[in-house]
């Protein structure tokens, strides 16, 4: 897909330059690339479903590389669940992965659909981790990552049959970006969301949902805050689906792993006490 330069400098607020400063210095964080490492698939973000308790089993020695493998099983599940709600896609639809990461969900939507993704991250590590796995991959000319800002991405208007971001969002202006989405998407194209969102009613108070507001530098948005932006800027629910009770089995794993970071309790807590949920959301373009 042909792009023109931004606008505006991809980094404009000294938030976003913290974001990205932020994981540029995660180049070596071991939940995300030890992860990666099972098949080459690199995500970032969390997994969905039940784990196999038996790989808490077993010899010892092989213990940690079982449930590595389990997680890593758990978050591609997640991914191939936002595949699912993109709608029937042919090869020459073009896709855009907003906040891209290390790439993982481009390159499994460009192995089921065969279409174009484009990927964008505020993050220039991310964007040359990803580039360098595409062209490992051979498909270079097919998966795109570009240092550009989702709230100006520079593609071009109604060039996307489809979009996503996976866990992203609490990083934006919500009115900003899916008006850009909108803006991108042809009528009829499909926006997929999934994301950490707090309750309207409790999630302010919550000491465990200000943690992970803390522990990543981000701003999670209350749940209400979604859909007044989706409605604003003409884009149209057609699926919403509480993950809360389906995600907090990867937590519990991921607490009993050599990855835990400290941070599971919080997740654990958030999600038991009902302060925070983990949504998809799945919108029409009208």
């Amino acid at each position: 897909m042909t792009t023109a330069s931004p606008t505006t400098p991809v980094l404009r607020t000294d938030y976003q330059r913290a974001v990205a400063a932020y994981w540029d210095s995660h180049q070596h964080d071991s939940v995300n690339l030890l992860l990666g490492d099972v098949d080459g698939l690199y995500h970032h973000h969390y997994g969905i479903g039940r784990y196999d308790p038996a790989v808490l089993d077993g010899p010892q020695d092989s213990r940690d590389q079982r449930v590595i493998d389990e997680l890593h099983r758990l978050e591609s599940a997640q991914a191939d669940l936002l595949l699912d709600h993109l709608g029937p896609l042919s090869a020459d639809a073009r896709l855009l992965d907003a906040g891209s990461g290390r790439g993982g969900t481009s390159f499994m939507a460009h192995q089921r659909f065969g279409c174009q993704v484009d990927g964008v991250s505020i993050s220039r590590y991310q964007v040359d981790f990803a580039t360098a796995q595409a062209q490992r991959r051979g498909v270079a000319d097919r998966v795109r990552f570009h240092f550009r800002n989702m709230l100006d991405t520079a593609l071009p208007t109604a060039s996307l049959r489809a979009l996503w971001t996976n866990e992203t969002t609490m990083y934006v202006d919500l009115n900003e970006a899916f008006a850009e989405f909108a803006r991108l998407l042809e009528p009829g194209g499909r926006y997929v969301c999934v994301t950490g969102c707090s309750n309207d009613v409790t999630g302010g108070r919550s000491r465990a949902v200000s943690r992970i507001d803390s522990h990543y530098t981000c701003n999670i948005h209350p749940r209400s805050a979604y859909f007044a932006a989706l409605a604003a800027s003409g884009l149209v629910p057609i699926d919403v689906i509480d993950l809360t009770a389906r995600t907090i089995p990867y937590w519990e794993l991921r607490a009993r792993s050599s990855l835990a970071t400290g941070i599971e309790e919080a997740f654990l807590t958030a999600y038991r006490e009902g302060s925070f949920h983990y949504l998809l959301i799945a919108a029409d373009r009208v």
